[in-house]
């Protein structure tokens, strides 16, 4: 089981439990997801099995896109449904127009603050460690990119949007900063991951599912070729793959098909051998591939 397998996460379970419960069911015990998913979160989760861990690195720099709910009137401890709420609740809303206007602010490149109740490490311990001690968290501002965010419809208190955000963006920061430049307080209410990277929700496997499949499983992994398609590929000949296996460089004599001025430009690129099975990414430098992981 060498590859990508998208899960469709429930509510309820940590990432890690996803993967502790695939290691079980499947039998393979070389598991490991691309970025945690809230407990309360649902949607995508996409785990690389096998050797394809090695790829972790090259699969968590992707966008992310999520549907959420915002809940107006309070913010929380935790900046979602889960913590104890700060004061009392507001009882006078805004209009659509202003939460409009005011999720204009938004978009585009900004400094965020990570909740206080976040994985972010501060001294060597957990940020939402220390706030559960009541300990003073100083979290720094962190540049994040929100490539979209669509306003989906209101009922009531609750704000429906879709959010495109690259990596180390939290969607529950942002519910509280709306809150807050609303000045009546907001919480996350809910939330689906609906894309990471290239890949969908609408292609994942319920976990349940997944569970009852047992080693069955395996005949919907993506291989580790496929699981990289933003990458551009090229196949090596006998001497090329001998090289790559071994992390060894290669150049235009080790290719089957053409060097191309576009690989040159390329951050990275996949190297496969002649069955389309991928051995290595690798960076392009100096007219070579220089292997950066390798398959085998």
């Amino acid at each position: 089981m060498d590859g990508l397998l998208l899960i469709d996460k429930p509510a309820g379970p940590t990432s890690h439990d996803v993967v502790a419960r695939l290691r079980r069911s499947s039998g393979e015990r070389t598991i490991g997801h691309t970025g945690t998913l809230d407990p309360r979160a649902t949607g995508l989760l996409p785990l690389l099995m096998g050797r394809a861990t090695r790829l972790a690195s090259l699969l968590i720099g992707g966008d992310k896109t999520y549907d959420a709910t915002v809940r107006l009137g309070f913010s929380t401890e935790t900046d979602d449904e889960e913590g104890a709420p700060c004061g009392e609740p507001h009882l006078s809303l805004p209009g659509d127009d202003a939460v409009r206007e005011a999720l204009q602010r938004f978009s585009g490149e900004l400094n965020q603050v990570p909740p206080q109740h976040s994985a972010k490490h501060v001294n060597g311990q957990r940020a939402y460690q220390l706030a559960r001690k009541s300990k003073p968290v100083d979290l720094k501002p962190v540049t994040v990119t929100v490539r979209r965010l669509d306003w989906r419809g209101r009922e009531g208190d609750r704000v429906f949007l879709t959010v495109t955000a690259s990596p180390g963006f939290y969607v529950r920061a942002l519910a509280r900063d709306l809150g807050d430049a609303l000045g009546c307080g907001a919480h996350l209410a809910g939330l689906r991951r609906t894309a990471s990277g290239p890949f969908s929700v609408d292609a994942a496997i319920p976990l349940s599912t997944a569970e009852a499949a047992g080693r069955e499983i395996a005949s919907k992994v993506i291989s580790s070729a496929d699981a990289l398609p933003h990458l551009p590929a090229v196949s090596v000949n006998a001497p090329g793959l001998r090289r790559v296996v071994h992390g060894n460089v290669v150049g235009p004599e080790h290719l089957e098909n053409s060097w191309v001025a576009a690989l040159g430009q390329a951050a990275a690129v996949r190297i496969l051998d002649d069955a389309g099975r991928l051995v290595a990414v690798a960076r392009p430098r100096g007219g070579a591939l220089h292997p950066v992981v390798v398959l085998g």
